[in-house]
């Protein structure tokens, strides 16, 4: 028999655990502050049951933000998810770009700023569950919505649909992706809580078959956390299938809008897939820019109908390189570099008013402080930057490129390189040779833009308005030669499968088809980049020229390198490449004026910078502080 002092200790033990379970059930109806890796006994999952989420069986809000790994310099990720938390997070959703993992068909790379696995892991170590967008189809103003330019080799190819060309190449893709993302999920220990089944399908719809194609992919290689689709109002009875969660898209929010999910499932939890933050910009147009009070105000609005949001972007980062998309409507209009989205963080990852009011409603929701907002990285001014060689895109022909030789112009992806999965990205360069001068037509088989040379002299462009062009006469035998850009493949819409880039057909000068071409590939790729900086023929910088050609000049930094900007002002248009890596497009006609540059990608010491000027060249880049995006437009 236990003396009376122990039952005494044994209620006082009692009682104090039952402190302590009260305390772990409120914690985990809140679960703002849970880290998924303090979860234990996972076998239940994120469920719905009357109109509402639960998680391990207790209710549950999801109070996401977008952030894309491939957008990001990995050094920041880190970063950005504990903004995530100090906003009042408790989800990152992320697309996964199928473009990037597989550039090459068969070869796979999850490596470095693309280690899916190592970014998940790190969202789960900073108390984020993740919302998993493996496409194969993602949109995201992404190149081609994410899928690989190999695709387009096929003239048949369907994109997007049942066609068994796509499904096999998607099934080889899932082949390798799933086993990184399986062991990932929430069942497994991981913070995978949820997986998105395709992406705004019924805004496409060509094949009834397709979806549930993409749903057995999936939950035949292991996935099996709750699947969700993701439309706009217009698509949503469309992009349906059977045993996932339907979620909305949407900026404004109309009456009866999240209503409307009743129509298509009922009894079901309502999310906002997509809650616009701001909005892309195009070349040529503003910069766009959505009301901060406007958003907040209607983030609070669905909040108080009880829905589930993801903020869309939370962080949108940087189309690096040339993996911008572009949208065709009425006319084609391609992407900027920066994928700012006048988001809750800018570009570089800094505060902005809308993070701010974010994070004090969150903090009511939630009742409980958040975790401080991280420091902001100081930004660097390095100043002007003296490019003080050049080299022609002439001169560079002979030494580092091998012309391919074909009778008929052959498009970007057709061409036989990259282990025969064509060029996906850049430039290319058509040669041939004519007899006069003549009235040259396009036949609109120019994707999307061509510089047109006779020899070495710049005659004009053509491009999708732009179709024909009187060409001098001159004696003897000439060379005509045409430099055409992919500007970015469009990445929403129904002209998928029209995506192919370069000459797509015959151009014809005086009504007859040229012919005979010899056809040099610009990819840009880092070892054409590495071999450029050893090539002989670089020249001191004369006061005026005119490309195609590569400029390239040094930065010197004395400390740690910092985060910086590239103000490009003078330059016509281009690519710029700093220590190899691509920092994207520029482009006079903006909005966009600067290109960031990412500080873990500067040294301290030397940096080499390198530009592909098409046209007119400057002699000075400037390093500032603070990013020029352009004259801005709020979205209506």
């Amino acid at each position: 028999m236990w003396p009376c002092g122990g039952r005494r200790q044994r209620r006082l033990g009692g009682a104090a655990l039952l402190v302590f379970v009260l305390w772990l059930l409120l914690r985990r109806f809140n679960w703002s502050e849970l880290i998924p890796l303090q979860l234990w006994g996972r076998t239940l999952g994120l469920q719905t049951e009357n109109s509402q989420f639960f998680l391990e069986g207790m209710p549950f809000r999801i109070f996401g933000g977008s952030m894309h790994y491939f957008r990001v310099p990995r050094e920041y990720w880190e970063d950005r998810m504990l903004k995530m938390k100090a906003c009042g997070l408790n989800t990152l959703t992320t697309y996964v770009p199928w473009n990037l993992h597989e550039q090459e068909r068969g070869k796979f790379d999850f490596s470095r700023n693309l280690d899916l696995e190592a970014f998940l892991s790190l969202a789960a170590k900073n108390g984020l569950w993740v919302i998993l967008r493996p496409g194969p189809y993602i949109c995201s103003e992404w190149d081609l919505g994410g899928l690989p330019s190999w695709l387009l080799q096929d003239p048949e190819m369907q994109l997007r649909t049942t066609y068994k060309g796509f499904t096999e190449a998607v099934d080889a893709y899932f082949d390798h992706l799933m086993p990184i993302v399986v062991p990932l999920q929430y069942k497994k220990g991981g913070p995978i809580i949820a997986v998105q089944v395709e992406n705004e399908y019924g805004s496409y719809a060509k094949d009834p078959n397709y979806m549930t194609y993409v749903k057995m992919a999936l939950l035949n290689r292991g996935i099996v956390e709750l699947l969700m689709t993701s439309d706009n109002k217009n698509g949503l009875s469309f992009g349906l299938v059977e045993g996932a969660l339907a979620t909305v898209n949407f900026q404004k929010l109309e009456p009866g809008l999240l209503k409307y999910l009743d129509t298509v499932q009922r009894d079901q939890p309502k999310m906002v897939m997509e809650y616009w933050t701001g909005w892309f910009d195009n070349w040529g147009g503003p910069h766009y820019v959505f009301d901060a009070d406007e958003m907040v105000n209607t983030v609070a609005s669905i909040l108080k109908l009880g829905a589930s949001i993801n903020l869309y972007m939370f962080h949108g980062g940087t189309n690096f390189g040339f993996m911008n998309g572009a949208l065709e409507a009425d006319e084609y209009k391609s992407d900027v570099t920066s994928y700012d989205y006048d988001a809750v963080l800018t570009e570089a990852g800094d505060y902005t008013s809308k993070f701010f009011k974010l994070r004090q409603l969150f903090s009511m929701i939630i009742g409980q402080p958040l975790p401080l907002p991280p420091m902001i990285e100081s930004k660097a001014s390095y100043g002007a930057i003296l490019l003080h060689q050049y080299i022609s895109l002439w001169d560079v022909l002979p030494s580092l490129l091998q012309p391919i030789k074909s009778e008929l112009p052959i498009n970007m992806e057709n061409l036989h390189l990259n282990d025969s999965s064509g060029q996906s990205y850049g430039y290319v360069l058509y040669e041939t040779v004519i007899f006069g001068g003549g009235h040259l037509h396009s036949r609109d088989h120019v994707r999307d833009r061509a510089q047109v040379f006779v020899n070495t002299m710049y005659v004009g462009e053509l491009d999708y308005n732009t179709v024909e062009l009187s060409l001098p006469e001159g004696q003897g035998f000439r060379q005509l030669r045409l430099l055409v850009e992919n500007r970015g493949r469009v990445n929403y819409g129904l002209a998928l499968n029209e995506q192919r880039k370069g000459l797509i057909g015959d151009v014809f000068l005086n009504k007859t088809p040229l012919r005979n071409f010899k056809i040099y590939s610009l990819e840009m790729k880092p070892g054409f980049m590495k071999s450029l900086r050893h090539i002989a023929g670089w020249s001191a910088v004369p006061d005026y020229f005119v490309g195609p050609a590569f400029f390239r000049g040094r930065l010197w930094i004395e400390h740690q390198p910092q985060d910086t900007f590239l103000k490009l002002q003078g330059w016509e248009k281009g690519v710029v490449f700093v220590n190899g890596q691509n920092l994207g497009r520029y482009w006079k006609i903006g909005p966009q004026e600067t290109l960031y540059l990412p500080g873990p990608w500067l040294w301290k010491g030397s940096n080499e910078i390198v530009i592909f000027e098409e046209r007119t060249a400057g002699r000075i880049i400037q390093s500032v502080d603070i990013p020029y995006l352009g004259r801005t437009q709020y979205v209506d």
